[in-house]
C-alpha cells in the first residue's frame, strides 16, 4: 500500500512503463465529459456577442404593418364607395395577400417575447405587456369610436357599453364586437401571453422552452379539428404554428441552430398550411373573389425565410436608426388605420382624387401613429410600469 502511495504521488501511475490504468480512466473521463460539453455547447450554450437589439425585426415590424393596411386600404370591399379592385386594379393582386402580414406578426412575436422574457421574473414579463399593449389600444379604441361617430358615413360607433368592454381586450371571448375589426389578432397574442407565462414562471432554460413548444404543437395537432370549446380557444391551432416557429427561430438566434430547432421550424410551417389556407379562403367575401391560392404559400415561405436570417445573424449588418422609430410606430398604426381610414375614404373620396387621397390618408396614419407613440403610449406606459412595481 505505501509503494502505490508513493508511486501515484511521484509519478502519478500505477506501473513505471507506458500509461497506468488510472492515468487511462481519467483519460476516458475527460474525454467523455469534453464530448458532453461539446454537444450541450452545440445544443444549449448562448451565442457570444449577439447585439442588444434586433433592427432587422423593426424592419420586418414595419412590413408587416404596412402589408396590411395595403391591404386594408386597396383590397378590403366596403373600404371606398366603390369595389377596390375596380379602384385599384394594379395593385388589388398584390395587396390582396396583405392580410398575412398578420402571420408575419405571429412570427415575430414569438421571438420577440422569448428574447424579451429570457432572464427576467414572471412579474416583469407581466408588466411588460401591460405597458407595451393597453395604453397605445385604449387610445386606438377611444379613438376609433369618436371619429365613427363624428364621421357618419360609412360604419356607427358601438354601444358605450361595449366600448368599455373593449378597453379590456377581452371583448372575443365575451361575446361583444370589436370597435375594429383589426383587433381580432389581439386575443390571439394574449392568449400566447398566457401560455408563455408558464414556461416564464417555472424559469427559461433551452430545454423547458423546447419542451414546450413541442407540447404546444402536440395540443395544435390535437385540436386542430376539435369542437369549439375553452381549450381550443387556448390552444389556437390555427395560429400557434407561428408563434411556436417565431420561438425557434429565436432559440436558434440565441443557442446557434441546430437539427431539432431546424425540424421544429419546418414542421409549423407544413402544420400551419390547412389553417391557413382556410382562412384564404375565407377572403373571398372580403376582397369580393377568389385570387390564387399559390402566392400564399409563397409568401409564407418568404416570411420564415426572412426570420431564418435574422435568427442566424444573417441581417445582424442592418443598424439604421430610423428602424427604431418605424417599429415604434407599428402597433399604433394597426390599431388605428382600418376604420378610421375607412371614413376618411367614404368622406372625402367625391371631392379629392383616389390615389392622393390614398397617400394622404396612409401618411396621415402613420403621422398619428407616431404622435400616438410619443404623446400617449411613452408617457402612459411609465406611468403604469411605475404603478406596477413592487412595493
Amino acid at each position: 500500500m505505501l509503494l502505490l502511495v508513493s508511486g501515484l504521488q511521484g509519478s502519478g501511475r500505477i506501473s513505471g512503463g507506458g500509461f497506468s490504468v488510472l492515468d487511462h480512466g481519467l483519460t476516458a473521463i475527460s474525454t467523455r465529459r469534453e464530448r458532453a460539453g461539446h454537444r450541450r455547447r452545440t445544443h444549449a450554450e448562448p451565442v457570444p456577442a449577439r447585439p442588444g437589439r434586433v433592427f432587422a425585426l423593426d424592419g420586418l415590424r414595419l412590413l408587416a404593418a404596412l402589408s396590411v393596411v395595403a391591404y386594408h386600404y386597396t383590397a378590403r370591399v366596403g373600404s371606398w364607395p366603390k369595389k377596390s379592385e375596380a379602384i385599384f386594379p394594379a395593385l388589388f393582386p398584390m395587396t390582396a395577400y396583405g392580410w398575412l402580414g398578420v402571420h408575419l406578426f405571429f412570427l415575430i412575436s414569438g421571438f420577440v417575447i422569448c428574447m424579451s422574457c429570457w432572464g427576467k421574473p414572471l412579474r416583469d414579463f407581466f408588466v411588460s405587456r401591460v405597458v407595451r399593449l393597453y395604453p397605445a389600444y385604449w387610445f386606438g379604441v377611444l379613438a376609433t369610436t369618436v371619429t365613427l361617430a363624428v364621421f357618419p358615413k360609412g360604419n356607427h360607433p358601438l354601444p358605450w357599453t361595449s366600448v368599455i368592454t373593449n378597453l379590456t381586450m377581452l371583448q372575443e371571448p365575451l361575446g361583444v364586437p370589436s370597435v375594429d375589426g383589426a383587433y381580432w389578432s389581439l386575443f390571439a397574442e394574449l392568449r400566447f401571453y398566457l401560455l408563455f407565462a408558464v414556461v416564464a414562471w417555472w424559469g427559461l432554460t433551452y430545454r423547458r422552452v423546447l419542451v414546450f413548444c413541442c407540447l404546444w404543437a402536440t395540443a395544435s395537432m390535437l385540436f386542430a379539428k376539435a369542437e369549439p370549446g375553452p381549450l381550443r380557444l387556448l390552444v389556437m391551432p390555427e395560429y400557434s404554428w407561428y408563434f411556436i416557429a417565431g420561438i425557434a427561430f429565436y432559440l436558434m438566434y440565441h443557442f446557434r441552430p441546430n437539427l431539432m430547432l431546424t425540424g421544429v421550424v419546418l414542421l409549423c410551417f407544413g402544420a400551419g398550411l390547412p389553417a391557413t389556407l382556410k382562412m384564404w379562403r375565407s377572403t373571398e367575401a372580403y376582397v369580393g373573389r377568389l385570387v390564387p391560392a399559390w402566392p400564399v404559400v409563397l409568401i409564407l415561405a418568404v416570411s420564415f425565410a426572412l426570420l431564418a436570417l435574422v435568427a442566424t445573424g444573417q441581417l445582424s449588418w442592418i443598424r439604421w436608426r430610423w428602424l427604431t422609430y418605424a417599429g415604434a410606430v407599428t402597433y399604433p398604426l394597426y390599431l388605428m388605420h382600418q376604420m378610421i381610414g375607412w371614413e376618411l375614404f367614404h368622406t372625402f373620396s367625391p371631392r379629392i382624387p383616389t390615389y392622393p387621397l390614398l397617400a394622404l390618408v396612409t401618411g396621415g396614419m402613420v403621422l398619428l401613429a407616431w404622435l400616438v407613440h410619443r404623446y400617449v403610449e411613452r408617457p402612459l406606459g411609465r406611468k403604469l410600469k411605475q404603478g406596477l412595481a413592487p412595493v
